[in-house]
């Protein structure tokens, strides 16, 4: 059975399409669900109760504009899945960049792959290139999934996206290290470097503050998105 971990895409069966079908939607949830059902579009793993799992799993469906930004959450049986998937690589959303920011977003990909973290694309820009909706507006920050095995790597990986400077979009995202425990990027760099005692930790059930080591070398979810 493939281990569940934050960031995972899930695409379902045509019989677990029409379970959640069959459940009671309001008019703009229906809609959007029919064109995800029609265009066989995947859906994401979203925080799980553990006393539900393994044979359900929780979903979300985060819609574009044309269906009011609503957030659809779902839960399915296990069978439903037909299989799991991880977003797009960092390189693969470079063609819906604004056009002055692609040769710095290269630029970046290059320095995240020669510091061995592999990176992936989740959120508004992450959701386009999987849907070719119009999830991405002039506002859209870039979410990076950025896979680490250990402390010294995210420090390298978290410096690196603090200097990085991609014309007209921000950087924004979390590094995953082996056990499925993410941080922000951002909050892990503040906690290294003693601005804060401590860092929210997300986990697939939940988030915990922690203020000492929390990361493990198991490498699942590394392996999962690289």
């Amino acid at each position: 059975m493939t281990p569940l971990h934050r960031h995972q895409i899930a695409w379902l069966s045509d019989a677990g399409w029409q379970q959640v079908l069959a459940q009671t939607w309001d008019a703009t949830a229906q809609d959007c669900l029919q064109h995800w059902t029609r265009q066989r579009l995947p859906l994401v793993v979203t925080r799980q109760t553990a006393s539900e799992m393994p044979h359900t799993v929780a979903l979300g469906l985060p819609a574009p504009a044309r269906w009011d930004k609503r957030r659809i959450t779902l839960a399915v049986p296990r069978s439903a899945v037909l299989y799991f998937d991880a977003f797009p690589r960092a390189g693969e959303v470079q063609c819906l960049l604004p056009l002055p920011a692609r040769t710095a977003w290269r630029g970046l990909c290059e320095q995240l792959s020669a510091c061995h973290a592999a990176a992936r694309v989740y959120g508004s820009y992450g959701w386009q290139r999987l849907t070719g909706l119009d999830h991405v507006h002039g506002d859209s920050d870039i979410d990076l999934c950025i896979a680490v095995s250990h402390a010294s790597q995210a420090d390298a990986v978290a410096t690196l996206l603090q200097d990085c400077a991609v014309p007209r979009v921000r950087l924004d995202g979390e590094l995953v290290f082996g056990d499925g425990a993410a941080v922000a990027w951002r909050e892990w760099a503040a906690w290294r470097a003693g601005r804060s005692s401590a860092v929210l930790v997300k986990r697939l059930c939940g988030a915990t503050l922690e203020r000492t080591s929390f990361w493990q070398s198991a490498p699942l979810v590394a392996e999962a998105l690289a």
